[in-house]
């Protein structure tokens, strides 16, 4: 993998596994960034993985494990349960093993259904050949909202974010490093960058925030309504709470290579350094 930049002791890895936001994308217009859908994984010496959603680039983090016929043991946070945000999980090649553990975090549904009871309605046919007892590994599940938990070394907080139905960011924080996840994230239609109070909690003083910016300008004239923001709302965002680093994340899949390199040419602002996720990308805190 490769580094942004070695930041000298390290305490945690982050890898971009998945960008690409609503459905996955092939071709050579989006090589260089990828077009798996939203997957991160977070690691530290001696603690297990966590994983920042389940979309298509989930397959990719699962193949350290099949190549060393090594059981996984991960934790899971999920934001939502949009199909680009869970559809890695029945292909996720590690969980077909009896001995396999992955711990599962997300927000239940409006109508009181189970994290767990979705995901369960999800993998299962019609939509998939076999149920997630199929995958022979062993799932654990918990429903989250405004909370604070601890995973083993991890201090994580979710907090609920405007989007389309019930959406949770997650902040993480190991040792002195904090980093926000926010995938999806509804910009106001007032106009305006108001930052919903849970939303700073998560952002707040952030080494790295890794944030929504599926629009641009003139798409969110005709997609307001979609659960999504602008580039220029996620630098806002990182501005207005202070995070140190911003990823530009959940790329549209229409979005190409060369768009995706404009984007970043135009995106720096003072106090903020802002990159654009890509796949294969490791970051060491």
């Amino acid at each position: 993998m490769r580094s942004v930049r070695d930041m000298g002791a390290e305490q945690l890895r982050v890898t971009f596994h998945g960008v690409r936001g609503s459905t996955p994308c092939h071709g050579p217009a989006t090589a260089k960034y990828g077009g798996n859908t939203s997957c991160v994984s977070v690691q530290a010496d001696g603690q297990r993985p966590l994983l920042l959603d389940l979309g298509t680039g989930l397959r990719y983090f699962g193949k350290q494990f099949v190549e060393k016929d090594a059981p996984v043991n991960a934790v899971a946070l999920v934001t939502h349960l949009h199909w680009d945000h869970i559809q890695g999980l029945p292909f996720f090649a590690p969980v077909l093993k009896p001995e396999a553990r992955l711990e599962m975090f997300g927000p239940a549904q409006e109508d009181g259904t189970s994290f767990m009871e979705s995901v369960k309605s999800i993998v299962r046919p019609p939509t998939f050949p076999v149920d997630l007892s199929g995958l022979q590994g062993r799932f654990s599940f918990h429903d989250v909202a405004d909370n604070d938990f601890a995973i083993d070394g991890y201090s994580i907080k979710s907090r609920l974010v405007p989007h389309i139905g019930p959406t949770v960011g997650y902040r993480i924080e190991f040792g002195d490093v904090a980093i926000a996840y926010i995938s999806d994230h509804q910009q106001p239609l007032d106009g305006s960058f108001s930052i919903a109070d849970g939303v700073r909690e998560l952002v707040d003083g952030v080494d790295l925030l890794i944030h929504d910016a599926q629009y641009t300008p003139a798409e969110f004239v005709t997609k307001a309504h979609w659960g999504h923001c602008t580039t220029e709302f996620a630098v806002g965002v990182a501005m207005s709470c202070r995070a140190k680093r911003l990823a530009l994340f959940h790329h549209d899949p229409e979005r190409t290579d060369a768009e995706l390199d404009a984007t970043k040419a135009c995106s720096d602002s003072a106090g903020v350094e802002v990159f654009v996720a890509r796949e294969g990308v490791t970051i060491n805190l």
